[in-house]
C-alpha cells in the first residue's frame, strides 16, 4: 500500500508500504501498484518468468496517475515508461491488453499522453467500484487476452462511466447550491454533507469542487442505510465520505488532528476517506476550518486562488508551445499540467451541449465549446470548459487560467478553461501597472504618511482587507501605505463581556448601532461580529437588522446573569475567534513587506 502510516504498526509478519521510507527517499512515494511492482521486480532477480518485465509498466501508469500520488523522482520515470508501453495497445494489430485497447478506442485517445489515464482510462476503471459497487471484474479487464470476452466488459465500464458522469453532475449542482449560501471569505476547507449524496462519486466531486474554488473540499454521506456497514455503525449514525486537497496542503495530517472527532479515516496527503458520527459534523468542520486558518498565517503562505505558470497571449498558443510543454510530461500530482494565464481576452461562437456515448446517446454531462480572442492574433483559438454552461462565459472582456491539449479526436490543439475572472488590466489604470515602490512600509513608526497616498490605519486580518483597500488605492491612482500600530493584546473574554454589556444597553434603551460602530468599539472583524451576534441569540437576545448595516437588539424574557453568558458552544466559537482574529492582525503587523507586495501583485495581475 501506499496510505500515510498509523503511528503504531499493525501486528502483520511483512510490511510494504512506500511510506516506510524517510521522506526524500525517492521510493517515499510510490503508489500502491508501484510498490506491488517493486516486490515482481525483486521475485524476478530469484524467479524468473517468461514475460518481460517491462511490459507490465503499463499498469503502473495507470495506478500511477489514477492514484494521486507525485509524480517526481522514481514514479516519474515509472509512469514515463509505462505511457511508453500503453501506447502499444492502440498501435498494435493484435494489443496484449485487448481490454486496455478498447478502452482507449472508447474515449477517444492514443495512449501516450498522461491525461488518457487521467480523463480516460482511469475514470472508466474506478467507476466499475462506483456505480457496480464490486471492482473484480476490472481485473479481469485488465489482464484478460480474450478478444471478445474484453470487448464486453470494456463496454460494460463504458456504460457504468456514463452513469457515473450523470451521477456526478447531480452532485456537483447539489454542492454549488449549497455553495451559494456559504460564505466563503471565511472558508478555508469546504466541508458538506446530505444524505441523498452517493459515497461512490463524492472523492470525483470534492477534487473537482477542490480545484474550482481553490479550497480542500470534504463531501459526506449522511444517508446511515448506504453508510453503515455493520449493526453497530448503523446505531451510532455514521456519516462517511472523501477528501481532496489542492496545491501543497497535506489534508492526511489536516484531518488527523481531528481524529477525536473521526469513526474512522485514512488515506494519503492529497486524498482521503473518512466517516465520523453525524452529530460531529458541524464541529469538525469548525475545528479544521480554524487549524488550517492557523496553519495558512503560521507557514506565511496566503492562498492566490487565481495563479499560473506563464503568461501568454493566444497567438502563442498552439503547436510549438505545446511541444515545449509536452517535455515536461507525465503530469499529476507534484508535477502538475501548466497552467497558463491570458489576459484581456473575449469570447466568440460560444455554444453547449451535452456529450454523447459510444452509442450516440446522450450524456447528461454538459460541455461548454468557445473561440478566444485577444489583440495578439487575427483568429480566435478553441477551446472547452467542462461541466459549465454558455451562459457562464461572461461577455465583457476577462483574464483566463487554461490548459493547452491536443484533441487526437478532432485532431487540433485546444484549451482548457480552469479559472475565469473580469480583466484586471482593464480595470486597473494603466498608469498604475508601471509604478515603482507602490507599497509603502510606515508600520510602527509614528509617522503620518505624506503625498498620494492610501493609508491603512486599522491593522488588518485577512488578505481579503488588503485586496479591498488595494484596489481602492489603485482606482484613485494611490500609492498604498501601511501605516497600522501594533495590535494590543485584549483578553477574548473581556471582548465578550463588551459585547454583552452593549446588546443589554441597545435593549434597555431601544436604540440602534451600526455594525461599523460595533466593529470600531470592539475592534473585531465583521466575521467575528456576527458570530458574536449568534452568540447573543443563543442566550435569547432577539437581533434585527433592518437594513445592511443598522443592528436592533432585544432580550425575548429577561436578561441571562452573567454565570451563564459563557457557557454555549456558540460562545466558546465567538471566543476562539477573536483569538484567532488578534493572532492573525499580530501575523499581518510582522509580515515582511516583500510578501504583501508578492502576493497583492500576483491577486491584481500587476506582474508582467
Amino acid at each position: 500500500d501506499h496510505h500515510t502510516l498509523p503511528t503504531d504498526r499493525p501486528p502483520v509478519v511483512a510490511l510494504l508500504n512506500s511510506r516506510c521510507f524517510p521522506s526524500g527517499h525517492p521510493l517515499s512515494t510510490l503508489s500502491g501498484v508501484a510498490v506491488a511492482f517493486k516486490l515482481i521486480e525483486a521475485l524476478y532477480t530469484v524467479m524468473p518468468a517468461e514475460q518481460p518485465l517491462e511490459e507490465l509498466l503499463d499498469l503502473v501508469a495507470i495506478g500511477l496517475i489514477a492514484d494521486l500520488v507525485e509524480l517526481t523522482g522514481d514514479c516519474r520515470y515509472l509512469a514515463q515508461r509505462g505511457i511508453e508501453q500503453l501506447q502499444k495497445q492502440r498501435q498494435s494489430g493484435t494489443p496484449k491488453r485487448p481490454g486496455i485497447a478498447r478502452l482507449l478506442e472508447l474515449c477517444r485517445k492514443n495512449g501516450d499522453r498522461p491525461t488518457d489515464i487521467s480523463y480516460g482510462i482511469g475514470p472508466r476503471i474506478n467507476a466499475i467500484s462506483r456505480i457496480y459497487g464490486d471492482a473484480r471484474f476490472a481485473v479481469e479487464l485488465l489482464t484478460s487476452q480474450a478478444v471478445d470476452r474484453c470487448q464486453q466488459l470494456a463496454e460494460d465500464t463504458e456504460l457504468a462511466n456514463t452513469r457515473r458522469k450523470a451521477l456526478q453532475k447531480e452532485v456537483v449542482q447539489q454542492v454549488r447550491s449549497q455553495l451559494n449560501h456559504l460564505d466563503l471569505s471565511t472558508t478555508s476547507v469546504i466541508v458538506l454533507s446530505d444524505p441523498q449524496w452517493s459515497v461512490g462519486v463524492l472523492g470525483l466531486v470534492a477534487g473537482q469542487i477542490a480545484q474550482e474554488y481553490d479550497r480542500p473540499t470534504i463531501l459526506l454521506s449522511t444517508d446511515v442505510t448506504e453508510s453503515a456497514t455493520t449493526q453497530s455503525e448503523a446505531s451510532v449514525r455514521l456519516a462517511r465520505g472523501s477528501a481532496r486537497s489542492i496545491h501543497s496542503v497535506d489534508l492526511y495530517q489536516l484531518v488527523n488532528q481531528q481524529s477525536h472527532l473521526l469513526h474512522r479515516f485514512g488515506g494519503h496527503p492529497y486524498a482521503a476517506g473518512l466517516s465520523l458520527p453525524i452529530e460531529n459534523i458541524s464541529l469538525f468542520s469548525e475545528a479544521i476550518n480554524r487549524q488550517h486558518r492557523l496553519q495558512e498565517l503560521v507557514s506565511g503562505i496566503p492562498r492566490v486562488s487565481f495563479q499560473a505558470d506563464l503568461a501568454v497571449t493566444v497567438a502563442e498558443l498552439g503547436q510549438e508551445l505545446f511541444r515545449q510543454l509536452k517535455g515536461l510530461e507525465p503530469y499529476g500530482m507534484g508535477n502538475p499540467t501548466p497552467k497558463l494565464l491570458l489576459r484581456n481576452v473575449w469570447f466568440n461562437k460560444v455554444h453547449h451541449q451535452n456529450i454523447y456515448d459510444w452509442k450516440k446517446r446522450k450524456v447528461r454531462y454538459i460541455k461548454t465549446e468557445f473561440e478566444v480572442w485577444d489583440e495578439s492574433a487575427s483568429v480566435g483559438f478553441p477551446g472547452i470548459w467542462w461541466e459549465h454552461y454558455k451562459d457562464e462565459i461572461p461577455t465583457q472582456r476577462s483574464d483566463i487560467i487554461a490548459e493547452l491539449d491536443f484533441n487526437p479526436f478532432q485532431k487540433r490543439y485546444e484549451i482548457r478553461l480552469v479559472a475565469i475572472r473580469p480583466s484586471s488590466t482593464a480595470a486597473l489604470p494603466l498608469s498604475t501597472l508601471a509604478w515603482q515602490n507602490w507599497l509603502l512600509d510606515y508600520r510602527g513608526q509614528g509617522i503620518e504618511p505624506e503625498g498620494n497616498v492610501f493609508a491603512i490605519a486599522r491593522c488588518p486580518s485577512s488578505w481579503d482587507e488588503l485586496y479591498a483597500w488595494l484596489r481602492h488605492a489603485l482606482q484613485n491612482e494611490q500609492k498604498l501605505a501601511i501605516a497600522y500600530s501594533n495590535p494590543s493584546p485584549n483578553p477574548a473574554i473581556e471582548c465578550w463581556q463588551q459585547l454583552v454589556g452593549i446588546a443589554k444597553y441597545l435593549s434597555r434603551t431601544r436604540e440602534l448601532a451600526s455594525q461599523t460602530q460595533l466593529q470600531e468599539k470592539l475592534d473585531i472583524g465583521d466575521r467575528v461580529l456576527h458570530l458574536g451576534f449568534k452568540a447573543l441569540r443563543s442566550l435569547g437576545l432577539t437581533i434585527t437588522i433592518p437594513n445592511t448595516n443598522t443592528v436592533q437588539m432585544q432580550w425575548q424574557f429577561r436578561e441571562p446573569s452573567m454565570d451563564g453568558l459563557s457557557k454555549t458552544l456558540e460562545v466558546q466559537s465567538f471566543l476562539e475567534a477573536v483569538q484567532e482574529e488578534y493572532f492573525r492582525r499580530r501575523y499581518f503587523y510582522h509580515v515582511p513587506l516583500s510578501t504583501i507586495q508578492t502576493v497583492l501583485e500576483q491577486n491584481y495581475g500587476l506582474l508582467v
